[in-house]
């Protein structure tokens, strides 16, 4: 009996996930593997880019889990600087070119594995795409800015965009000597939090010596008599560039999975059913930045780019695919950042996020320190809490503040996982010394205050 061939496209966390561990559930006589990855590079870590950028990962090479070699190793076919240009659902076919000579072919399946990723949001403006401009989404691109800084005599930068990257990258590009500009469309940087929040995050970064433009859209990218970018303006102001980050957001790349007539979501990412299978289609599964996922909280589905889902993504696909049985249940949207020393966290619901899924909710806010008052080093830190108004459970948590602050997200993502109320949550039996937390920790603090604005609501 020949044996059956799965096809990935996409070779960074989801796919080649799903593919090693299709392969450590079947052997190459009973599964045939391909691999199609348009870049050089396969399960990297695009998220230690900007350390990488600033000089706190030195080598490229740190980056990367698994080489494409180390993947051949293990009877994978996989076939780099190799882009799939339509998939065919109805022949069971893909179409992939070889970049390096425009070559095409036809490749069949018996089982697909979708793990497209998301692209960078790039505006159409004037100049975007000028020498000095760049993107940072895959190892390629990381190497392309560094080689632009190693050829900069001028010291002026500019982020746009105030999200995960953006505020990551003004913070490579500090520890770079540069004079740092982030100009941002939102009212505070950071909208993945209420911007009473952001509004902690933006007097940080200026008191780090970032400049932050808030409120402020990029309306074009003018260039020298080099062609090269000198300046980014919005509608009131030019700001001196000599280069320029684009840290916008992404979205999901789903338009091979378009063509194709398969089914999308509102946020434009694939859909599919808890074992990560295409809605509607029993052999084609997806994964990672490409899809959309249920959330917890709300109900509803969003599309959320992070590693850690990419890889619990290929996880699943893989037991699948190899003829086990595997489910990914949802997320609540946990996510942790910094600039700098200062750490930036959120799981759940922001206000916004609650208003739109037609819940009524009441808020806490707390100001506590990351260790016991007394002890040495102790920093403020704030934590915001939302919870339904009659029944108490969780919503949301943010918090901002310095060393060991980010990480009690983890706490609150674990509570929303399990459907806690905030008075549940102040029963909690965590653990506590003064070098790491005050007797109550911030988030039960929080819990505390949160659980008696339900009260008080519910007179």
């Amino acid at each position: 009996m020949a044996a059956e061939r799965m096809v990935v496209i996409g070779g960074d966390a989801a796919g080649m996930s799903a593919a090693s561990q299709a392969r450590r559930m079947k052997g190459p006589e009973a599964l045939e593997i391909v691999a199609f990855e348009r870049g050089h590079f396969t399960s990297f870590s695009a998220c230690g880019i900007p350390y990488w950028v600033s000089g706190d990962v030195t080598d490229r090479d740190d980056l990367i889990a698994r080489t494409p070699q180390e993947h051949r190793e293990r009877a994978i076919d996989l076939r780099t600087r190799t882009e799939v240009m339509e998939i065919d659902v109805a022949g069971q076919r893909v179409l992939a070119r070889d970049l390096s000579d425009g070559s095409e072919s036809w490749t069949g399946f018996d089982k697909l594995v979708i793990a497209t990723g998301a692209r960078p949001v790039r505006p159409a403006l004037p100049a975007i795409d000028a020498p000095g401009v760049h993107g940072v989404q895959t190892l390629d691109d990381g190497q392309a800015l560094l080689d632009t800084l190693a050829g900069t005599r001028g010291r002026h930068a500019v982020v746009v965009g105030a999200g995960y990257i953006g505020v990551e990258m003004a913070e490579a590009l500090l520890k770079r000597g540069y004079e740092v500009t982030v100009v941002h469309q939102d009212e505070q940087p950071m909208a993945t939090l209420d911007p009473d929040m952001g509004r902690l995050v933006h007097e940080a970064m200026d008191g780090m010596g970032i400049t932050t433009v808030g409120g402020a859209p990029v309306t074009k990218v003018l260039t020298g008599e080099d062609g090269r970018v000198r300046a980014v303006a919005t509608e009131d102001a030019e700001y001196p560039a000599d280069v320029v980050v684009l840290g916008i957001g992404v979205v999901p790349e789903t338009s091979l999975a378009r063509a194709a007539g398969l089914p999308l979501g509102p946020h434009g990412g694939l859909l599919t059913d808890q074992s990560m299978r295409v809605r509607g289609h029993e052999n084609i599964w997806a994964g990672g930045d490409c899809v959309e996922v249920l959330d917890l909280v709300s109900g509803t589905t969003r599309h959320l780019a992070l590693g850690t889902h990419a890889n619990k993504h290929g996880q699943i696909i893989g037991a699948n695919a190899g003829g086990g049985y595997a489910t990914f249940p949802g997320v609540v949207g946990t996510a942790v950042s910094k600039v700098c020393d200062l750490e930036i966290a959120r799981t759940g619901l922001r206000e916004k996020d609650a208003r739109r899924a037609g819940l009524q909710f009441v808020t806490a806010t707390i100001e506590s320190t990351n260790t016991a008052g007394y002890y040495p080093g102790a920093a403020l830190m704030t934590v915001k809490m939302l919870a339904e108004r009659r029944t108490g459970r969780l919503l949301g948590v943010q918090i901002v503040g310095r060393e060991g602050s980010g990480k009690r997200v983890d706490i609150a993502a674990v509570a929303l996982t399990a459907g806690m109320t905030v008075e549940r949550m102040t029963t909690l039996d965590l653990g506590y010394a003064p070098p790491f937390s005050p007797v109550w920790d911030p988030v039960l603090v929080a819990a505390r205050k949160a659980t008696t604005a339900v009260r008080a609501a519910g007179m």
